[in-house]
């Protein structure tokens, strides 16, 4: 029999990631194959198949007994508030790159905001049911009691941008630090000085990231950044605004602003307008996430392209495998993953 007396890694039986290794797919592709999932290619399961009768890897029957017990169907959770979920495209490139990636499965996808304290109370009922297969948190704050819930409850989950740097749960994120870095060399280069930053909010850690981009930037052209022109935002648009006023009382001969979003950039250029500040003329502006927000801009905002749907497909793809991976939690948490995809600067009429 082909494969007859193959081992995996180490002698011992294959396992999945081997046979994901040889096909040159993903765990979840390996896993959707092998439980007979009609939402894989007539090329990927000819793979699939050969990877596996190469090795001689024999699924695991009492995973496969368990997986009788799902429900089919992933959460995507929102700590937001509804307002703020359509106002911003952020959200919305996340949540077409999730569909995407999912309409490749059988699993259905159910959309839950938990922006208040009895929409959260909702939700951890819910998840306690075991309704769901998996969880994918978006937009995450420091102090969000959910992922430690999810983890509790042995649910598995990616989150959209980790905590901290020491985040236990499987994540997905941009290069936030590089991203903010290759923003304010761009102002640099156009021989901006007083270069302010409007930030998000910052019990987001990627909005504390783009910070430490931002001193880094200037540390290494060898300048030392100056505080006052770092002013917290939110993300929002009516955060730009409040921000970029206060920018302007402190420092009215500022000549630059990276702003933490597309949005928030909107509410900084109308402050400036107001102001009779002419862009790019007095002042440069650079925001962040290349939305069509940017494009439409006017002058069209140069700003940070982070790879949202790509994001999104990611997630997607490492919940699957998490779901597949039957394995207690405690031995999956040795295992965590980190995928850290990269931005790149898209230079425009505003700088």
């Amino acid at each position: 029999m082909a494969g007859h007396g193959a081992r995996g890694r180490g002698g011992g039986r294959p396992t999945l990631e081997e046979v994901a290794a040889r096909a040159g797919v993903g765990r979840g592709t390996v896993s959707r194959v092998i439980n007979g999932s009609p939402r894989v290619s007539d090329a990927t399961r000819a793979a699939v198949e050969a990877a596996v009768a190469e090795l001689g890897y024999v699924p695991n029957t009492a995973a496969r007994a368990l997986a009788a017990n799902r429900t089919d169907a992933i959460a995507l959770v929102v700590p937001e508030p509804e307002t703020r979920f359509f106002a911003e495209p952020y959200f919305s490139d996340m949540l077409r790159g999730v569909g995407a990636e999912l309409g490749e499965t059988e699993m259905q996808l159910l959309l839950i905001f938990a922006g208040s304290d009895r929409e959260r109370e909702r939700l951890a009922q819910y998840l306690a049911a075991h309704r769901v297969d998996g969880v994918l948190l978006v937009s995450v704050h420091a102090d969000d009691p959910l992922p430690d819930l999810v983890a509790q409850l042995e649910i598995p989950a990616v989150i959209s941008g980790p905590r901290s740097a020491a985040e236990t749960l499987t994540s997905v994120d941009s290069d936030n630090f590089g991203g903010a870095r290759s923003a304010v060399e761009h102002l640099l280069s156009r021989g901006r000085r007083r270069i302010a930053h409007i930030t998000g909010r910052l019990d987001v850690y990627g909005a504390q990231c783009r910070v430490d981009g931002y001193r880094e930037a200037l540390r290494a052209a060898g300048h030392q950044a100056d505080e006052r022109l770092i002013v917290p935002g939110d993300f929002t648009e009516e955060g730009g605004r409040r921000a970029m006023a206060t920018l302007l009382e402190r420092y009215p001969d500022v000549d630059a602003v990276f702003a933490g979003s597309d949005v928030t950039a909107a509410g900084a250029r109308q402050v400036l307008r107001e102001a009779g500040r002419r862009i790019p003329d007095d002042v440069a502006l650079v925001g962040y996430d290349d939305s069509a927000i940017a494009r439409h801009m006017d002058p069209p905002l140069t700003s940070v392209r982070q790879p949202i749907e790509e994001m999104g497909r990611a997630m997607i793809d490492l919940l699957l495998s998490e779901i597949a991976d039957r394995r207690p939690a405690a031995t999956r948490d040795l295992e965590r993953r980190h995928a850290v995809l990269p931005t790149e600067l898209v230079a425009r009429a505003s700088s």
